[in-house]
């Protein structure tokens, strides 16, 4: 029973954990010609609205630009990235359980166990959950290519250069399958 009880407070321990990566997704259109793409320009999307931010998604979104080896061109790009963040808030429910609690005993009520000191505590509160969003659409054609999504709780408290790290983090694996891998 005492090694039950261990598992359910470590459970309830790593629970909030998970909550708090992030979870990233893409798609892209199969017939676009990635090979060809080599330098780009950005185009306004849905900004967060203040600069800072911005700016730092900007420069995130740059440096993975320049890790894939593109140019940045606002003549004539062969492709134009967009990003787009929205905001929503959730539920978090967290359960603790401590302490030692007992039950039926192989005789009936009470033997060979019993209620005694456990408790349980459960915190529901409000998170705020961003949807980073960035788009790269072939500027000759004039339709979208590649989409890559993260979504992630936000640390609204985080000092500047934690919010550096994090919107650094979110756009590297934003653009980590980017170009796509075709399956032959």
């Amino acid at each position: 029973m005492h090694k039950k009880l261990v598992i359910v407070a470590v459970a309830g321990l790593l629970a909030p954990a998970v909550l708090l990566a992030q979870k990233t997704s893409y798609d892209y259109e199969k017939t676009a010609d990635f090979a060809s793409f080599k330098t780009y320009a950005h185009k306004d999307g849905t900004k967060v609205g203040q600069p800072l931010i911005d700016d730092r998604i900007v420069a995130a979104i740059d440096a993975e630009m320049a890790a894939k080896g593109f140019t940045k061109s606002e003549a004539k790009p062969d492709v134009y990235v967009v990003y787009h963040v929205a905001f929503d808030k959730q539920k978090d429910i967290s359960t603790f359980s401590s302490g030692y609690a007992g039950g039926y005993g192989p005789y009936g009520w009470g033997y060979g166990g019993g209620w005694g000191g456990g408790t349980t505590s459960t915190q529901v509160r409000d998170i705020l959950v961003g949807t980073l969003v960035v788009d790269i659409a072939d500027a000759k054609k004039g339709q979208l290519a590649w989409r890559g999504m993260g979504v992630k709780e936000v640390q609204t408290q985080a000092n500047p250069e934690k919010r550096d790290k994090s919107i650094t983090s979110a756009v590297q694996k934003i653009f980590k399958n980017y170009p796509p891998k075709k399956k032959t």
